[in-house]
């Protein structure tokens, strides 16, 4: 198995759900709540987020030929979604497809913030998503298929866990990091989804070419 390969689907898992980057709203979002209040919050984003993550995982290439969508389509159309987010977190900027300013007023008023919109757009969000299903639509290709999807599961199962404990421990670290140290963190893993966003965008058009019959 490639080492590489490995450290790589966690990176881009880890960057694209980017729990530091989201413990502001977190910290804003739970704000009063007993220490306990808030574990039960973080649990259920966590829980929210490893199943949207494996349900997209499993059914994606079934949601593929559902609706005739071929990989080197979703690739470079998932790209463009990534790079927009990746620009957006350059920026300083929550990406719209993440969370809007509707989202974030009801979510102070809910107690099902875990579902949404912790859960869902914030972290297993359409990026995530996104990322997840390409990520195991190249795995299925190759001819450690079966090994790679065990890596694409233990990078998901992995990010889910560092970020239940960050979240846990999130008072503790936004007042470590502040908001501007979130903010830096947040545009380090925006530039490295950029590269991840070209690449996706690159192979897609690689590969349909080919696929397409686009050469004269």
């Amino acid at each position: 198995m490639d080492l590489e390969f490995a450290v790589s689907a966690f990176a881009t898992v880890f960057a694209i759900v980017n729990p530091i980057g989201n413990i502001p709203f977190f910290y804003a979002v739970t704000d009063g709540y007993t220490h306990e209040d808030k574990k039960r919050v973080a649990a259920k984003t966590c829980i929210v987020t490893a199943v949207v993550l494996f349900i997209f995982a499993l059914f994606g290439q079934w949601i593929f030929s559902l609706y005739g969508i071929t990989i080197p389509a979703f690739r470079i159309a998932g790209g463009i979604l990534l790079f927009s987010i990746a620009f957006s977190m350059l920026n300083g900027q929550k990406s719209k497809t993440k969370l809007t300013d509707e989202e974030k007023e009801e979510a102070l008023q809910k107690d099902s913030v875990g579902i949404v919109p912790l859960g869902i757009p914030m972290f297993a969000g359409p990026g995530a998503i996104t990322t997840v299903m390409i990520l195991v639509s190249d795995a299925l290709a190759t001819s450690e298929a079966v090994v790679r999807l065990a890596v694409i599961s233990a990078a998901i199962v992995l990010t889910v866990i560092i970020s239940y404990e960050m979240l846990v421990h999130s008072e503790r670290i936004f007042n470590m990091m502040g908001r501007s140290g979130a903010m830096a963190f947040s545009r380090i893993m925006g530039l490295l989804l950029a590269a991840v966003a070209i690449n996706f965008v690159l192979r897609g058009i690689a590969q349909a070419i080919p696929l397409y019959d686009l050469l004269p």
